[in-house]
Order: structure tokens, then C-alpha cells, then sequence
């Protein structure tokens, strides 16, 4: 990706500091218009060629990094800084080629984990919309598993391409267990489960709890593409994984001393120990860089906090 790869590698290589970060919001806080330039930008990045594949887009790009390169970073070390990186690159991605002003936003689900199905980024007006009603008919359109196509909200009967590595035209779905409060999943977001997260002062420890526990959760609820490794296809993934972000940003707040604490296993199924020095790889979309560039939200990279 030419543009975003030649804009990272200046600021990479100039050491630029960072003098006033930019503040990461949760969705709920921001206003409708807000809310709507937001929404308004990640639409845009279907109009936008990939950089990756012919006949794609910008928003394929996405899904088909974290389906084809992200794995390896799932229950290792590298999870939290692979993408943390991965959603510093569609932040710039919204602001370099769609105008978006601001900052992504977060979806803080601890506030939600009651009643998560009617959590307000599910708000057709002002959100992400839902799923279809569980009693409609069964749609003659390609879907994800048993669940239904969106049919609401500015993302309603949005197709979408990639499932694995294959070419598989289906709409976008969703499942909410039929409107059920998801208890079981909701039990493992509330807030003291996220505050006993942060309390771990051992960073292996600490990763995979967030890991197995609030990021595995999410998915799970909602169902359809967020379920599988094209999650990213679902924009509600971004506001999931910079909440995981902020979980992590919290923790190292929490933890000064651990700020750079980083290890485990350097990839998935892999008996190397992960290193600092390792480098985040993005599959030719933007250059990869050593996991140590991305410990601290505050660095010239990156820029920001929550």
C-alpha cells in the first residue's frame, strides 16, 4: 500500500515526537454528527481500490490481512502489538483516504454486559445496526453459518467478499442468540472481570485472560463474520479490538515498571519466546516494525491515549 506505506515509513524513520496525542473515545460519548462522520468514513473504504487484491477494496484489505497474516499472533505474545498496530493502520487508513477529522473510538462492553443486544453502537440511527429479527424469513442470500444478514443500520445488506482465502461473495450477518441477554458472555466483560485483568502484574498472564475472556467473548455474542478470522469485515470489530487496546493501555498505566513487559510465545503453536526486537508483520500492506516501536501509545507512531 503505497500511501500508507510511505507516510509510516517517514514518521518511522524521522523519530518524530509525540507532543499532543489524540484522544480515543468511547462510542457513546461522541455526538451524532460525530458518530455519523465516523460511520461516513468507514463506508468510504469500500470506494477505495485495494492495495492488496484486484476487483477489492480498501475495506477487503482489512479482513484479508487478519484472516491471512493475523493468526499467528492469536494466543502469543505478539497479540496485543500486532493489533494494536493493525488498528493504527485503519485509523490512518479513515483519515488518509476517506477526510475522517478524528480518532477511532472504543466500545467499552463492560457497560454494557447486561443487556448486551441493546447496547447503543447496535442503534440503527446512530450506530452500527443490529441483525435481522430471528423470525424472518430465511434469506436467499450467501451468509455466514447460521446466521442472518444485517438488515439494518448503514451497513444493511452490505456484501462482502473473503471467507478463509476464498473469493465467497455473502452478505454481512450477525446473530444475537435471538435477543437472549447472552449471559454467559456478558459474565465474562463485567466489570469485575475486566478489574481482576488488570490487577495480573504478569504480562503472559495478563494477555491471555484478555484474550480468552473479553476477546473471545464479543465474537461469540454477536456471531456471523466477527466469529470467524474475516472479523474484520464487521466494523463493530475495530471498536472491540480498541477497547482490547485500551485494556492494554490501561494495564501498562497501571504497571509503569511493566510498561515494556512483553513475552510468551513469539507466534502461534511456536516454541521460540517472543522478543522485543520481533518485527509486526503486515503482509506488503505497510512496512512491519519491531513489536518495542509499539509498546507506548504515546510514541511518535502512534500518538495517542485513551
Amino acid at each position: 500500500m503505497l500511501y500508507l506505506t510511505e507516510a509510516i515509513s517517514s514518521t518511522h524513520s524521522s523519530h518524530t515526537l509525540c507532543h499532543n496525542p489524540d484522544t480515543r473515545r468511547e462510542w457513546r460519548s461522541l455526538s451524532l454528527d460525530q458518530k455519523h462522520e465516523y460511520l461516513e468514513a468507514v463506508q468510504c473504504l469500500r470506494h477505495i481500490p485495494s492495495a492488496l487484491n484486484p476487483n477489492m477494496s480498501l475495506y477487503d484489505d482489512f479482513p484479508y490481512l487478519h484472516n491471512t497474516i493475523g493468526d499467528y499472533a492469536h494466543m502469543a505474545a505478539p497479540f496485543l502489538a500486532w493489533h494494536r498496530y493493525f488498528i493504527h493502520l485503519y485509523e490512518r487508513a479513515l483519515k488518509e483516504q476517506c477526510g475522517y477529522s478524528s480518532n477511532l473510538a472504543y466500545w467499552d462492553w463492560s457497560l454494557d454486559w447486561e443487556t448486551m443486544p441493546y447496547a447503543p453502537v447496535f442503534s440503527a440511527e446512530h450506530g452500527f445496526g443490529g441483525d435481522s429479527h430471528p423470525n424472518r424469513a430465511p434469506s436467499e442470500d450467501f451468509i455466514i453459518g447460521e446466521d442472518r444478514c444485517v438488515d439494518n443500520g448503514p451497513f444493511a445488506g452490505l456484501e462482502v467478499h473473503w471467507f478463509g482465502k476464498e473469493d465467497f461473495p455473502h452478505c454481512l450477518s450477525r446473530g444475537f442468540r435471538d435477543g437472549s441477554p447472552m449471559p454467559e458472555m456478558g459474565y465474562l466483560i463485567r466489570p469485575e472481570a475486566i478489574e481482576n485483568l488488570l490487577r495480573e502484574t504478569d504480562y503472559e498472564k495478563f494477555f491471555l485472560g484478555l484474550e480468552e475472556g473479553p476477546h473471545n467473548a464479543i465474537p461469540s455474542a454477536i456471531g456471523g463474520d466477527f466469529s470467524y478470522t474475516i472479523a474484520p469485515y464487521d466494523p463493530l470489530f475495530f471498536l472491540h479490538h480498541t477497547q482490547l487496546d485500551r485494556t492494554w493501555w490501561r494495564w501498562q498505566q497501571l504497571h509503569p515498571s511493566h510498561q515494556m513487559q512483553y513475552f510468551g510465545a513469539a507466534k502461534h503453536h511456536s516454541n521460540k519466546s517472543a522478543s522485543l526486537d520481533d518485527i509486526l508483520p503486515m503482509g506488503g500492506f505497510a512496512p512491519g516494525i519491531m513489536v518495542k516501536e509499539i509498546m507506548n501509545t504515546e510514541s511518535g507512531l502512534l500518538c495517542y491515549r485513551y
